[in-house]
């Protein structure tokens, strides 16, 4: 008799945005072959995973460092996988240019409470702000409005590809968080990771991290290819502004988070509970290789 198996399902959840699919180009288009493993994918904005994944649904998700710190219990960091920022980052921007105190009383467009981006301009403020919430890709426009949904705008806090467009809507840069980050502490700013869930067992965890390094590493690889993939997600960006947007968040600390890349989550962490944004002090959990 012929017993047929199903493989086991590794449910996967990324951001529609150039960097989050050139990395996982391999694994969604057959470049890497996933042997015992069964791979679907889900592209969500990253703070709508960041929620989703206080319930762990997805074996395998992108997350926020900062959410990260409230879901510790249930995911574990893949050591591949990061999106870090090299003296560069999420970025407040407005209409007109401005010091970061003149916005202290004022109304941000913010793309998600439990953001990388969120908590370190929480630091950077060190003081909490108001905000509304807006989808990550309607930020800018929002500023440009200066209203979003009948909420006043007054300055934007932008991730992803926006950091390379919101000159050509003639707002002006207030502060650049990675930069902020680098002059405060040297290293570089931890924005977004992997995470999977610790409840697949050790075994199944290292096999799910070994075939995310090679989707990472075949990108690299075949980067044009894995870029004619990752280009549908680039909105507002050509060819070149897209190739340099990978390249920003898809690099060797991509392949690797490397001690400095660990000591600068940990040190992230740990600053959001001495500001008395995170409510415990966490210690990073990484997958081992």
């Amino acid at each position: 008799m012929v017993t047929h198996t199903t493989r086991p399902l590794i449910r996967v959840g990324h951001s529609p945005d150039p960097d989050d699919a050139f990395m996982f180009h391999a694994l969604t288009n057959g470049g890497v072959d996933t042997g015992d493993y069964q791979f679907t994918h889900e592209l969500v904005d990253i703070e709508t995973l960041n929620q989703r994944a206080f319930q762990a649904e997805l074996e395998l998700t992108a997350v926020s460092i900062h959410a990260y710190a409230f879901l510790h219990d249930k995911y574990a960091l893949c050591s591949c996988g990061a999106s870090m920022g090299e003296g560069y980052g999420p970025m407040l921007i407005a209409r007109q240019s401005c010091d970061l105190a003149e916005l202290k009383d004022k109304t941000i467009a913010v793309p998600g409470k439990l953001t990388s981006a969120y908590l370190a301009l929480r630091m950077c403020m060190d003081h909490d702000f108001k905000y509304v919430l807006v989808p990550f890709d309607e930020i800018i426009h929002a500023v440009v409005a200066g209203t979003y949904e009948g909420e006043p705008i007054d300055a934007g806090l932008i991730i992803h590809e926006g950091q390379l467009t919101y000159s050509t809507h003639d707002l002006k840069l207030v502060v650049d968080l990675g930069s902020w980050w680098k002059d405060e502490t040297g290293l570089p700013l931890p924005l977004g990771a992997n995470a999977v869930r610790k409840d697949l067992g050790t075994a199944a965890m290292h096999e799910v991290q070994r075939l995310l390094l090679a989707s990472i590493e075949y990108g690299l690889q075949h980067r044009e290819e894995a870029l004619d993939y990752a280009l549908q997600y680039g909105r507002d960006l050509d060819r070149g502004k897209a190739d340099e947007f990978v390249g920003m968040y898809v690099n060797d600390r991509t392949l690797d988070f490397g001690p400095e890349g660990r000591e600068a989550v940990a040190r992230f962490l740990a600053m959001g509970y001495q500001h008395g944004i995170l409510p415990e002090l966490v210690l990073p959990e990484f997958v081992k290789w």
